[in-house]
Protein backbone atom coordinates (compact mmCIF):
# COMPACT_ATOMS: atom_id res chain seq x y z
CA UNK A 1 0.00 0.00 0.00
CA UNK A 2 3.20 2.53 0.83
CA UNK A 3 2.13 5.40 3.76
CA UNK A 4 3.04 5.92 6.86
CA UNK A 5 1.75 3.42 9.69
CA UNK A 6 0.06 5.04 12.70
CA UNK A 7 0.18 3.65 16.21
CA UNK A 8 -2.47 2.34 18.24
CA UNK A 9 -1.47 4.87 21.05
CA UNK A 10 -0.87 7.58 18.38
CA UNK A 11 -3.95 7.37 15.89
CA UNK A 12 -4.07 9.79 13.38
CA UNK A 13 -6.27 12.72 14.40
CA UNK A 14 -8.71 13.43 11.78
CA UNK A 15 -9.94 10.03 10.29
CA UNK A 16 -8.61 7.73 12.62
CA UNK A 17 -7.35 6.00 9.54
CA UNK A 18 -4.38 2.94 9.51
CA UNK A 19 -1.92 4.18 7.59
CA UNK A 20 -1.07 7.97 5.90
CA UNK A 21 -2.61 6.48 2.28
CA UNK A 22 -6.15 6.63 3.94
CA UNK A 23 -5.61 10.41 5.18
CA UNK A 24 -4.67 10.90 1.61
CA UNK A 25 -7.30 9.06 0.12
CA UNK A 26 -10.02 10.72 2.34
CA UNK A 27 -7.85 14.49 1.47
CA UNK A 28 -8.08 13.87 -2.61
CA UNK A 29 -11.69 14.72 -4.35
CA UNK A 30 -12.13 11.11 -6.13
CA UNK A 31 -10.84 9.61 -3.38
CA UNK A 32 -8.34 7.91 -4.87
CA UNK A 33 -4.76 9.66 -4.39
CA UNK A 34 -2.34 9.14 -7.24
CA UNK A 35 1.34 9.23 -6.45
CA UNK A 36 3.63 8.56 -3.25
CA UNK A 37 2.21 9.09 0.23
CA UNK A 38 5.15 10.41 1.84
CA UNK A 39 5.48 11.93 5.39
CA UNK A 40 5.56 15.09 5.94
CA UNK A 41 1.71 15.87 5.79
CA UNK A 42 0.90 19.69 6.43
CA UNK A 43 -3.68 19.79 5.98
CA UNK A 44 -6.23 22.18 6.47
CA UNK A 45 -8.52 20.77 8.71
CA UNK A 46 -11.06 23.22 7.64
CA UNK A 47 -11.16 23.18 3.74
CA UNK A 48 -10.53 18.72 4.22
CA UNK A 49 -7.87 19.33 1.15
CA UNK A 50 -3.82 19.16 1.36
CA UNK A 51 -1.96 21.61 1.63
CA UNK A 52 1.70 20.19 1.17
CA UNK A 53 3.77 17.33 1.38
CA UNK A 54 6.78 19.09 0.65
CA UNK A 55 8.99 19.20 3.65
CA UNK A 56 11.37 22.42 3.08
CA UNK A 57 8.17 24.11 1.48
CA UNK A 58 6.71 23.22 5.13
CA UNK A 59 9.09 24.42 7.40
CA UNK A 60 9.17 27.84 5.48
CA UNK A 61 5.34 27.99 5.24
CA UNK A 62 5.23 27.03 9.71
CA UNK A 63 7.52 29.76 10.51
CA UNK A 64 6.20 32.84 8.57
CA UNK A 65 3.11 31.76 11.07
CA UNK A 66 2.04 34.07 13.80
CA UNK A 67 1.76 32.35 17.37
CA UNK A 68 -1.67 33.61 18.71
CA UNK A 69 -1.38 35.47 21.65
CA UNK A 70 -3.85 34.63 24.73
CA UNK A 71 -4.25 36.71 28.03
CA UNK A 72 -4.84 33.28 30.06
CA UNK A 73 -1.15 32.02 28.99
CA UNK A 74 0.73 31.27 31.93
CA UNK A 75 4.16 30.05 30.68
CA UNK A 76 6.07 32.16 28.08
CA UNK A 77 7.63 30.23 25.11
CA UNK A 78 10.50 32.16 22.85
CA UNK A 79 9.68 32.64 19.24
CA UNK A 80 12.23 32.28 17.42
CA UNK A 81 12.77 33.14 13.45
CA UNK A 82 14.13 30.61 11.57
CA UNK A 83 14.95 32.56 8.50
CA UNK A 84 16.00 36.02 9.81
CA UNK A 85 16.50 38.45 6.29
CA UNK A 86 19.75 39.04 7.09
CA UNK A 87 21.10 35.35 6.81
CA UNK A 88 18.29 34.04 4.58
CA UNK A 89 20.78 33.93 1.42
CA UNK A 90 23.03 31.50 3.87
CA UNK A 91 20.20 29.37 5.37
CA UNK A 92 19.31 28.42 1.53
CA UNK A 93 22.76 27.75 0.23
CA UNK A 94 23.02 25.52 3.72
CA UNK A 95 19.69 23.64 3.38
CA UNK A 96 20.52 22.75 -0.73
CA UNK A 97 24.06 21.20 0.35
CA UNK A 98 22.23 19.84 3.76
CA UNK A 99 19.63 17.83 1.54
CA UNK A 100 21.84 16.63 -1.01
CA UNK A 101 24.45 15.74 0.83
CA UNK A 102 22.71 14.13 3.87
CA UNK A 103 19.07 14.29 3.62
CA UNK A 104 18.82 12.36 0.74
CA UNK A 105 22.44 11.44 0.75
CA UNK A 106 21.30 8.61 3.65
CA UNK A 107 18.64 7.13 1.79
CA UNK A 108 20.40 6.58 -1.50
CA UNK A 109 22.80 4.93 0.52
CA UNK A 110 19.42 2.74 2.25
CA UNK A 111 18.05 1.81 -1.41
CA UNK A 112 20.92 1.34 -3.50
CA UNK A 113 20.79 -1.46 -6.04
CA UNK A 114 24.84 -1.49 -6.86
CA UNK A 115 28.00 -1.21 -5.64
CA UNK A 116 28.82 1.86 -7.45
CA UNK A 117 25.65 3.72 -6.54
CA UNK A 118 26.02 3.24 -2.54
CA UNK A 119 29.72 4.36 -2.65
CA UNK A 120 28.77 7.39 -4.26
CA UNK A 121 26.07 7.81 -2.17
CA UNK A 122 28.38 7.06 0.88
CA UNK A 123 31.00 9.80 -0.06
CA UNK A 124 28.48 12.46 -0.31
CA UNK A 125 26.99 11.65 3.31
CA UNK A 126 31.15 11.65 4.63
CA UNK A 127 31.69 14.86 2.31
CA UNK A 128 27.80 16.68 4.24
CA UNK A 129 29.23 15.53 7.83
CA UNK A 130 32.85 16.39 6.83
CA UNK A 131 31.53 20.18 6.38
CA UNK A 132 28.73 20.25 8.76
CA UNK A 133 31.37 19.00 11.48
CA UNK A 134 33.74 22.10 10.15
CA UNK A 135 31.90 24.56 10.51
CA UNK A 136 30.17 23.42 13.68
CA UNK A 137 33.86 23.67 15.16
CA UNK A 138 33.85 27.25 15.60
CA UNK A 139 30.16 28.64 15.35
CA UNK A 140 27.26 27.22 17.59
CA UNK A 141 24.89 26.61 14.92
CA UNK A 142 25.28 26.12 10.75
CA UNK A 143 24.98 29.60 9.84
CA UNK A 144 26.18 31.44 12.60
CA UNK A 145 25.27 32.45 16.38
CA UNK A 146 21.25 31.46 16.01
CA UNK A 147 19.52 28.58 15.77
CA UNK A 148 17.62 28.76 12.11
CA UNK A 149 15.55 26.94 10.01
CA UNK A 150 19.25 24.77 8.41
CA UNK A 151 19.40 23.33 11.93
CA UNK A 152 15.85 22.58 11.91
CA UNK A 153 16.52 20.75 8.17
CA UNK A 154 19.38 18.59 9.69
CA UNK A 155 18.36 17.48 13.04
CA UNK A 156 15.98 14.94 12.57
CA UNK A 157 18.54 13.33 10.16
CA UNK A 158 21.85 13.48 12.93
CA UNK A 159 19.21 12.40 15.73
CA UNK A 160 18.59 9.03 13.44
CA UNK A 161 22.11 8.39 12.13
CA UNK A 162 23.07 6.71 15.01
CA UNK A 163 20.30 4.59 15.42
CA UNK A 164 19.33 3.77 11.62
CA UNK A 165 21.40 5.30 9.12
CA UNK A 166 25.13 4.21 9.36
CA UNK A 167 23.60 1.00 10.71
CA UNK A 168 20.49 -0.20 8.80
CA UNK A 169 21.33 1.93 5.44
CA UNK A 170 25.10 2.21 6.13
CA UNK A 171 25.09 5.89 5.79
CA UNK A 172 28.95 6.67 5.09
CA UNK A 173 30.17 3.01 6.66
CA UNK A 174 28.35 0.71 8.66
CA UNK A 175 30.43 1.90 11.60
CA UNK A 176 30.49 5.71 11.25
CA UNK A 177 28.68 6.98 14.55
CA UNK A 178 28.32 11.01 15.12
CA UNK A 179 28.84 10.71 18.69
CA UNK A 180 32.51 8.96 18.20
CA UNK A 181 33.62 10.34 15.04
CA UNK A 182 31.69 14.08 14.55
CA UNK A 183 32.45 15.88 17.89
CA UNK A 184 31.23 19.48 16.81
CA UNK A 185 28.07 17.84 15.22
CA UNK A 186 26.95 15.65 18.22
CA UNK A 187 28.08 18.91 20.31
CA UNK A 188 25.73 20.80 18.30
CA UNK A 189 22.93 17.88 19.14
CA UNK A 190 23.43 18.64 22.38
CA UNK A 191 23.01 22.03 22.23
CA UNK A 192 20.04 22.06 20.39
CA UNK A 193 18.68 19.68 22.79
CA UNK A 194 19.06 20.87 25.55
CA UNK A 195 18.96 25.18 25.00
CA UNK A 196 16.23 25.14 21.94
CA UNK A 197 12.69 25.46 23.74
CA UNK A 198 10.80 22.85 22.36
CA UNK A 199 13.65 20.20 20.57
CA UNK A 200 13.51 17.76 22.87
CA UNK A 201 9.60 17.70 22.54
CA UNK A 202 9.28 17.55 19.02
CA UNK A 203 10.48 13.96 18.24
CA UNK A 204 10.11 10.01 20.00
CA UNK A 205 13.56 8.76 19.44
CA UNK A 206 12.67 5.51 19.93
CA UNK A 207 9.57 5.34 17.60
CA UNK A 208 11.86 7.70 14.85
CA UNK A 209 14.21 5.02 15.13
CA UNK A 210 12.53 2.01 15.24
CA UNK A 211 9.93 2.16 13.31
CA UNK A 212 12.57 1.93 10.42
CA UNK A 213 13.51 -1.72 11.32
CA UNK A 214 9.54 -2.73 11.71
CA UNK A 215 8.98 -1.23 8.10
CA UNK A 216 11.58 -1.07 5.58
CA UNK A 217 10.97 -5.53 4.98
CA UNK A 218 14.05 -5.11 2.30
CA UNK A 219 16.40 -3.80 4.70
CA UNK A 220 15.01 -5.82 7.91
CA UNK A 221 13.06 -9.02 6.67
CA UNK A 222 12.87 -10.66 10.14
CA UNK A 223 11.59 -7.08 11.79
CA UNK A 224 13.80 -6.84 14.61
CA UNK A 225 14.62 -4.11 16.13
CA UNK A 226 17.62 -3.21 18.00
CA UNK A 227 17.73 -2.90 21.78
CA UNK A 228 18.13 -1.03 24.02
CA UNK A 229 16.09 1.31 22.19
CA UNK A 230 17.40 4.83 20.94
CA UNK A 231 16.89 7.25 23.55
CA UNK A 232 18.52 10.85 24.24
CA UNK A 233 20.64 9.05 26.79
CA UNK A 234 22.24 6.54 24.54
CA UNK A 235 22.45 9.43 21.95
CA UNK A 236 24.64 11.20 24.57
CA UNK A 237 22.51 13.62 24.49
CA UNK A 238 21.50 14.29 28.21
Amino acid sequence: RGGWIFSTTNPDPLFSAPDLRVVYDKLTPNGNFAGRCTAPLLVDTQEKCIVSNESSDICRMLNQIQPPTTTTTTTTTETIDLVPPDLESIIDETNEWIYTLLNNGVYQCGFSTTQRAYDEASAKVREGLERANKILNHQDFLCGSVFTESDVRLLPTALRFDGVYAPLFKAGGTTTRLQCDYPAIHAWMKRCWNTIDGVSKSIDLPQANGSYYQQLFPLNPGGIIPTPPVTAKTLGLE
